[in-house]
């Protein structure tokens, strides 16, 4: 996946400046920066949720620009996974249900993605929970079940908002880890936001925003 030159604009009022950047397969790429410099706008250019005002965003050779609104649906849904910073999940649905949502809606039968679902959820030390809903498990819990959920159909790329902000240092730590060590066993890229610069640190590649411009950080 990478961004060329990418513009964004609400108006009148610039959000992110000719950014550009490439992530390959299995990469994890940290952006760092401090509220409202266009971290989440870029994110969302990225995940071909927001058309860029200028330059192109492209993925397996293709330009997401140039896809109709059913192909970028197709691709949000089939190669892509999303992490929100309060996990999203739907409190209608066990938490077992939550993690297989990704597949059902690819068209999965209900059994084989429910399998599937209860597979990451082992790995993520949640299987007991599986029966539960998001009302009877903790905020950690919670959102160690958006990333099974994230992860769950094995996407090419996740595209993650800070994926640990509300929680505390500790479950922060813990579920970055397990994020992390899962996608990259799986060759699944991440880009995520964050203004923590402890989760940056976990990150392949690091770049920082301001105002709008995306600058590279070198290794330390």
């Amino acid at each position: 996946m990478s961004a060329e030159g990418v513009d964004l604009a609400y108006g009148e009022q610039p959000a992110v400046r000719d950014a550009r950047l490439s992530v390959c397969q299995g990469e994890v790429v940290a952006i760092t920066g401090p509220s409202g410099s266009g971290k989440s706008s870029l994110l969302y250019c990225l995940a071909g949720v927001l058309p860029p005002t200028r330059g192109r965003v492209r993925f397996e050779g293709r330009t997401l620009g140039d896809l109709d609104d059913d192909e970028i649906s197709t691709l949000r849904r089939e190669r892509f996974g999303f992490v929100f910073q309060y996990g999203e999940l739907l409190p209608e649905l066990t938490i077992e249900e939550n993690t297989a949502l990704p597949l059902r809606l690819a068209g999965r039968r209900k059994r084989p993605a429910l399998a599937a679902a209860g597979e990451v959820l082992e790995r993520l030390g949640l299987a007991e929970l599986r029966e539960r809903r998001p009302s009877q498990v903790s905020g950690g819990q919670s959102q160690r079940v958006a990333v099974a959920r994230a992860l769950v159909h094995r996407p090419a790329v996740v595209f993650a908002d800070e994926p640990t902000g509300s929680l505390d240092s500790a479950n922060a730590s813990a579920v970055l880890k397990e994020f992390l060590d899962l996608a990259r066993s799986q060759g699944t890229a991440v880009i995520l936001v964050t203004h923590d610069p402890a989760v940056a640190a976990q990150a392949d590649s690091r770049y920082t925003m301001s105002d709008g411009v995306l600058t590279p950080r070198e290794p330390a």
